[in-house]
């Protein structure tokens, strides 16, 4: 895996994801209190081979009483308990190396975020955008 690439692609999809994060200084969208994370590199695991890398970016929405400021310090617990969590059991997309399975992330990252920031910490989880490292050449089988 070249080193470069992940750098690069990270840095590109941090520039994509910067209009969600224009929302304000404090993350906050209509007045619910949000923390976006972005430029987290998951990887596409199928049939015990690495296929492919995706780069997801996250908007999680707070529970009552959480603020950013609050949240801000445990961003780095988030990102490891979700990387941990795509190489236990990979967020597959059957057939698709290019898109992990949204449903399936956002459940194990509430979870996560219970026993990181305490239940009801985080609300729910916003899939912002994903972005494939290769796009080309994918192909199940």
């Amino acid at each position: 895996m070249d080193r470069r690439t992940l750098i690069v692609a990270s840095l590109a999809l941090a520039g994509v994801a910067e209009p969600a994060a224009a929302a304000g200084p404090t993350g906050e969208q209509g007045g619910a209190p949000a923390l976006n994370i972005s430029g987290v590199g998951l990887p596409v695991i199928e049939g015990g081979r690495l296929r492919n890398y995706v780069f997801v970016s996250l908007r999680l929405h707070l529970g009552a009483g959480k603020t950013p400021e609050q949240m801000r310090p445990k961003e780095a617990y988030f990102r490891d308990a979700l990387v941990k969590a795509a190489h236990r059991t990979p967020f597959l997309v059957p057939g698709d190396w290019t898109r992990l399975d949204g449903a399936a992330l956002q459940r194990s990252l509430v979870a996560s975020a219970n026993q990181i920031a305490g239940r009801g910490a985080v609300a729910r989880v916003e899939i912002i955008s994903q972005a494939p490292r290769r796009r080309t050449g994918v192909r199940a089988g």
